[in-house]
């Protein structure tokens, strides 16, 4: 099963991904209280779910960036490397991490997919789970997002 591990790979990567940029983001934005805890604590379910993945790639394989994988490639999205500052540079730095996560629960949809497709009930439960959390990201994000709008948008500085 090539192609799944071509999806683990990017799946694994997405979730590490999603892992460094909640916490380059809740330490660039240390000041916004909620913003920092609420992304070391999304941070390590993201890193849990990358635990989650481990039996699954020790069955099925694992392909990586590099390792000619052709089209997945394309759908590599960088991390937050750095934060902006400001109150428009944190409704940025929340944008990006609702994309981050949205890749995130995508490919785990496509893994869902695949582990009914293969009736493999060990990986069925991890990507229900896996997929309900990055759920709950993707929420807190949105609402997080809605806060922050007005006050970036509206409020001169």
């Amino acid at each position: 099963m090539p192609q799944l591990a071509t999806y683990l790979g990017l799946l694994h990567h997405a979730e590490q991904t999603l892992t460094d940029s909640f916490v380059t983001v809740g330490h660039g934005h240390q000041a916004e209280v909620d913003v920092y805890h609420t992304c070391e604590s999304l941070a390590r379910m993201s890193l849990e779910h990358e635990k989650q993945l481990a039996p699954v790639v020790a069955r099925y394989g694992e392909q990586r960036r590099g390792e000619d994988v052709e089209e997945p490639e394309r759908l590599h999205a960088a991390g937050v490397a750095e934060v902006r500052a400001g109150p428009v540079g944190l409704l940025r730095d929340l944008q990006d991490l609702y994309l981050l996560a949205t890749l995130v629960h995508s490919c785990w949809t496509v893994v869902l997919q695949a582990a009914q497709g293969t009736r493999d009930q060990e990986l069925i439960e991890i990507a229900q789970t896996c997929m309900g959390e990055t759920s709950r990201q993707l929420t807190w994000l949105q609402t997080r997002i809605k806060v922050a709008a007005p006050q970036a948008l509206l409020v001169a500085p």
